[in-house]
């Protein structure tokens, strides 16, 4: 499934006024500026985008694993779980002007590319899916599960996403290689 809601040309020759900006495992960003351009590589992770289009501030999330079990919720501060993504990207939003009660959710990610593996895809597709039911966000799209990895551009001040499918053989592996550094700086993808 591909999604092209209406998307100025601008990736190919972008203007020099396009602020890109790459949302890493582990991270969660808002924006009202219309020249950023927020994007990221999914496999079993799952990216939402939310955005409030009366406040034209929009925001998203990367998240490694849905939440933790429940002998380790103390870890639920912890940036590799959705749980705290998901409530980290509703209150930077907020802290933009944008209102709970406007904010539509598109979903994407949550792939299980290896059949080997355990479905981390599967359980993080319906994690995002049950918190944005809890909160009473609207989900408008998903694009969730399947076998491929995907690659999403969004535009977090005017609500536009661009999704695509990743060739397999260019596509992220699910083993983690270890906690996310993006604090420090650097990156340790999946």
């Amino acid at each position: 499934m591909s999604d092209m809601t209406p998307f100025p040309p601008l990736l190919a020759g972008a203007s020099p006024d396009i602020l890109r900006m790459t949302i890493v495992q582990g991270e969660a960003k808002a924006s009202t500026d219309p020249r950023v351009e927020m994007s990221t590589i999914l496999g079993s992770c799952v990216a939402t985008c939310l955005f409030d289009p009366v406040a034209r501030v929009g925001g998203m999330n990367h998240f490694l694993l849905a939440e933790p079990p429940a002998h380790m919720r103390s870890a639920a501060f912890d940036s590799d779980y959705g749980l705290f993504l998901m409530e980290l990207l509703i209150n930077e939003m907020l802290s933009l002007g944008a209102h709970k009660s406007r904010m539509r959710a598109r979903l994407y990610g949550g792939a299980n590319l290896n059949p080997d593996l355990s479905p981390i895809g599967t359980a993080n597709a319906a994690f995002a899916r049950q918190f944005l039911e809890r909160e009473g966000i609207p989900k408008v799209f998903e694009d969730l599960e399947g076998t491929q990895a995907r690659r999403i551009q969004f535009r977090p001040a005017s609500g536009q996403v661009r999704a695509r499918l990743v060739p397999a053989e260019t596509a992220p592996t699910q083993k983690p290689l270890g906690r996310p550094q993006s604090a420090l700086g650097t990156v340790e993808l999946f």
